[in-house]
């Protein structure tokens, strides 16, 4: 699930292969339009779309001239980044 309140942008529940593609346009939306913290700490399972879609939303954010921060990473996900050798790209920065 992702939610848009104030400037941060929360992501919850499972962050896999099958939720994915329906979070997508939404986040790329919500990241092209301001500055945003994306917190994943409500996030329960992922998979390695989860990253995918993070990168995603980061490469969005930065082409339209925003920022986005993440925080919360749970260590599920940071244990994926560190495998894919990623971890500088969605290092939480808030």
């Amino acid at each position: 699930m992702l939610t848009l309140e104030n400037n941060r942008l929360r992501l919850s529940g499972a962050v896999v292969i099958d939720k994915v593609s329906e979070l997508l346009e939404a986040g790329r939306r919500y990241v092209s339009q301001s500055d945003l913290t994306l917190d994943c700490s409500a996030v329960e399972t992922v998979d390695s779309s989860a990253l995918a879609l993070i990168l995603d939303w980061r490469r969005s954010a930065e082409a339209s001239g925003k920022k986005l921060a993440i925080s919360g990473l749970p260590e599920s996900l940071k244990t994926l980044a560190d495998l894919y050798a990623v971890t500088d790209l969605i290092a939480a920065t808030s």
